[in-house]
């Protein structure tokens, strides 16, 4: 008879001693194979027919734990296997193979082992995707230098004397540099020994014959997982590649302060890094397409950012029309069309941060049958499987909204389905948005222009920061908060801010679009007094009063 894979929930376990005890004791009870994990209260192991479920139970308890149940694993696979992967022909079955290391990866390894599966990751280069490494660690930490760095040379306070020195690059980036280390092997990497995964370095492919393969070597698993992230996209501007350009990820590592910069985009990364280095001393001009910034927001989102950026000395060129760009004497020249009249740009140096492209072209889709769009994107359902059943994706890599906290819940989801069977859909209409600007951008929830595109009865309220308390005693008066609700049902549909914290206060936004909740709802809601929450508080009122003539605190 066959042997049986089972999976043992054991109490009593609190250490990676107790694993070797648990594993010793069900061998000398007649399993072939076992194998104990603490944190998770679970041994898999392979016995044979002839060995008793109370047998074993009676080993853990005189091993002096608490055997609680005996089931059968969900597949031959979680039992456990060696693995090498220099073995040609795969040494180990697992149940999901994920590919990359992102926080999408992560967040689907976590998932899968809390669900007792057999894991491998896969990662070409470092640990830890774009988030910690070249995104959101990185950047925001300079961005908070640079905000303090402005703020002590553009002190509003009388009386109180600041100023800014010079700035060392070199140190801040330094600085930052051992931030992303120390963030990298707490977040990430002590992670794979924490949960229990196997880790293969080495560039993953699909090979003729619809394998995945690293370094030529199979990877037998049940389900593959592909996270592989996405990387700066590059226009095809002429000249642009002829010489050297700044992406988010050069800018980011920088040791020497441009004396200018040119920006070539408008989206969040172009926002963010344009005023990081206008913050820290950099004549800083951006530019783009669009007839206006975040042409995806409502004209007030918009207004009030392009306000605040240009009293902060930022220079905007919008409309552009992109001829070519050529480099002389140390300069780089941007040639443009602006109405049909010929501009050019100049600039010690060039950031382009247009977007970002998948990274799948290393993976040869094809031979897996697994389908791509137009950018090269990885195209999948609502349950983020893909062309091919055995194969899903998550995060960057499918287009999707491109934060880290998308790529994790994405990560977490395609797990679950591709383990149990496509149970779970991906609902991002809630989602929240942060651009961390100063003054910060943060939105949920349906435009006015896109609830009038779905059908609604739309109204809406819009309040300028300069009408918020902690806005007026922080003498910061720039921004908006904007409410978009249904005109018939007074359900609240978007929530969209511009303020200093902006990405703290959305998040009440987010619960409001989550649940359904109504104007009304908002206004009879204690907003504590000299907070930028407030302002949501009052950008509800504004629909029925005149906020401008209430004393502070009125209900």
């Amino acid at each position: 008879m066959a042997d049986r894979m089972l999976r043992m929930h054991i109490g009593g376990m609190t250490c990676t001693d107790c694993e070797v005890h648990i594993s010793r004791a069900l061998k000398q009870a007649g399993a072939i194979e076992a194998s104990a994990d603490f944190r998770r209260g679970v041994a898999h192991l392979r016995v044979p027919a002839g060995v008793s479920d109370s047998a074993l139970a009676a080993a853990v308890r005189e091993a002096g734990y608490r055997p609680e149940r005996i089931e059968e694993a969900p597949s031959a696979s979680t039992a456990p296997r060696s693995f090498s992967a220099h073995a040609s022909g795969g040494g180990g079955i697992y149940d999901l193979a994920i590919v990359g290391s992102g926080g999408a990866a992560f967040a689907a390894a976590i998932r899968a082992r809390d669900q007792g599966a057999r894991v491998v990751m896969i990662e070409r280069g470092t640990i830890g995707g774009t988030c910690v490494n070249i995104g959101c660690v990185p950047s925001k930490t300079l961005l908070r230098a640079g905000e303090i760095y402005w703020e002590a040379g553009h002190n509003p306070f009388a009386g109180v004397a600041t100023r800014n020195g010079p700035v060392d690059l070199a140190a801040l980036v330094h600085q930052k540099d051992e931030l992303v280390s120390q963030m990298r092997q707490e977040k990430y990497l002590d992670l794979i020994g924490d949960y229990g995964w196997d880790l293969v370095q080495g560039g993953a492919s699909f090979g003729e014959d619809g394998f995945l393969r690293v370094n030529g070597d199979v990877i037998r698993a049940s389900k593959i997982l592909l996270t592989t992230g996405a990387s700066p996209a590059v226009p095809p501007i002429p000249g642009l590649t002829d010489g050297p350009f700044l992406t988010s990820t050069s800018a980011l590592a920088l040791t020497k302060l441009p004396k200018s910069l040119v920006v070539i985009g408008s989206g969040y990364v172009a926002l963010e890094l344009g005023q990081l280095f206008q913050h820290l001393g950099s004549r800083v001009t951006l530019m783009q397409r669009s007839p206006r910034i975040l042409k995806s927001y409502d004209p007030e989102v918009s207004e009030a950012v392009a306000g605040a950026l240009t009293e902060q000395g930022i220079a905007f060129v919008t409309g552009a029309r992109f001829e070519r760009i050529e480099r002389q004497k140390g300069k780089v020249q941007v040639h443009v069309t602006v109405d049909g009249t010929a501009r050019v740009v100049e600039g010690e140096q060039v950031l382009v941060a247009t977007g970002r492209a998948p990274n799948t072209k290393a993976l040869v889709l094809d031979r897996a049958g697994v389908a791509v769009g137009t950018w090269g994107e990885i195209m999948v359902d609502e349950h983020l499987q893909t062309t091919n059943p055995d194969v899903y994706a998550a995060g960057d890599v499918t287009l999707a909204p491109q934060f880290v906290y998308v790529a994790a819940y994405e990560g977490a989801l395609a797990a679950e389905n591709a383990l149990d069977g496509n149970r779970r859909t991906v609902d991002l209409s809630a989602l929240p948005g942060v651009t961390f600007t100063t003054p910060a951008i943060a939105t949920v929830g349906l435009t006015e222009v896109q609830a009038r595109e779905k059908g609604y009865e739309v109204k809406a309220s819009i309040l300028p920061a300069s009408a918020v308390s902690r806005a007026i005693v922080n003498r910061e008066p720039h921004g908006v908060f904007k409410i978009v609700a249904d005109a018939a049902t007074d359900q609240i549909l978007g929530v969209h801010v511009v303020a200093e914290n902006a990405g703290d206060v959305i998040y009440a936004g987010v619960l409001a679009v989550k649940f359904h909740l109504t104007v009304r709802d908002l206004v009879e809601t204690f907003a504590p007094y000299l907070t930028m929450a407030e302002g949501l508080k009052l950008a509800a009122q504004t629909f029925g009063r005149d906020v401008h003539k209430l004393s502070c605190c009125a209900a």
